[in-house]
């Protein structure tokens, strides 16, 4: 049974979804999230143009604390495994997905990313969803009879979202409309293409639109209009 405000995991194991409480709140949490530029070097500039390239896969922190020693201390101590080892399977392998399950942290309803402004709105959230990377486990009291009573946990979460789900957030741009798009070192049109209009097939509208007559011979730095498609 999980109490309102309390901080559970909501796992999502290849039978079904379960719940995993934490005994405690915690007292801090840490989110930190990166973003990739490329620097694009165009001789005569002052400073080199900066090519956004991607979003890295933001992460959570979060130290836990359990603790069953208020049940007894001796022969029929309770062990506090029983509450740790659900959260320690969550770096299990799932026997149908051959990985580890996906999980969601929640706690309350004001979670942090949930107050993102109007223009980023599809981008908000009222959990934390990824896979764990690293958990690590101290325990920190034990029985005379060898019964581990006391536990800090340590989780490292990364970011996970489906293609899917990131389309969808993104809304990154509609085809039916025209962009301006500086091309990075190593680009494609084929990707720049994938970018606006979720079809790397269309390649060929760009290269149409700029008089570009050999796609494998782009120019880093060099401004390229994306035409508008009809959608539909």
């Amino acid at each position: 049974m999980i109490s309102p405000g309390q901080a559970f995991f909501l796992v999502n194991w290849s039978d079904g979804l379960a719940t995993v409480p934490c005994q405690y709140n915690p007292t801090q949490i840490t989110l930190e999230k990166a973003v990739q530029y490329a620097e694009i070097n165009i001789p005569g500039l002052i400073t080199p143009l900066q090519q956004f390239v991607r979003g890295q896969a933001e992460t959570l922190n979060v130290e836990l604390f359990f603790d069953t020693s208020d049940q007894g201390m001796g022969a029929d101590a309770v062990s506090v495994a029983t509450l740790t080892d659900p959260i320690y399977a969550l770096t299990r392998i799932d026997p149908d997905r051959h990985a580890p399950p996906v999980v969601s942290f929640i706690w309350g309803t004001d979670f942090p990313g949930s107050a993102l402004p109007d223009e980023v709105q599809n981008q908000r959230r009222n959990n934390f969803t990824g896979i764990v990377s690293s958990i690590r486990q101290v325990f920190t009291l034990w029985s005379n009879y060898g019964i581990p009573l006391r536990a800090k946990l340590t989780l490292t979460i990364k970011e996970y979202l489906t293609l899917e789900d990131q389309l969808n957030q993104l809304n990154l741009s509609s085809p039916d409309k025209s962009h301006a798009h500086v091309i990075a070192r190593g680009e494609t049109l084929g990707a720049i293409a994938y970018q606006y209009y979720s079809d790397p097939t269309a390649w060929r509208n760009i290269a149409d639109a700029n008089f570009i007559y050999d796609p494998r011979r782009l120019t880093p730095g060099q401004r390229v209009i994306v035409p508008s498609i009809p959608t539909g």
